[in-house]
């Protein structure tokens, strides 16, 4: 059994070797940038494309997450704004 006095028992690591604080860290995955061609397809008049930006619960997909500038996420929010003012995409999804 080791103490807390004992150098080196405890270096941060748990039972399994691993670090403690899980994973491989917040850095670690790079983003998918999202790519010009796909870009330049966004616009409220074509669904398809937006759809892609909006998870299955009508929610708008994160930066963070589609990849997209902020320049690139401001044009997408606009056209899914409009998109839902035009009745191409719904503003929430009824559950079943």
């Amino acid at each position: 059994m080791t103490t807390r006095m004992d150098p080196g028992a405890d270096e941060g690591l748990d039972r399994d070797g691993d670090d403690r604080r899980g994973g491989k860290g917040r850095g670690a995955q790079r983003r998918k940038l999202l790519s010009d061609e796909i870009f330049q397809k966004v616009d409220y008049k074509n669904p398809q494309v937006l759809r892609s930006f909006v998870t299955d619960r009508g929610k708008m997909i994160p930066r963070r997450l589609s990849g997209a500038s902020a320049r690139q996420q401001r044009t997408i929010s606009t056209a899914l704004r409009r998109a839902r003012m035009l009745a191409l995409l719904p503003f929430s999804v009824t559950g079943d």
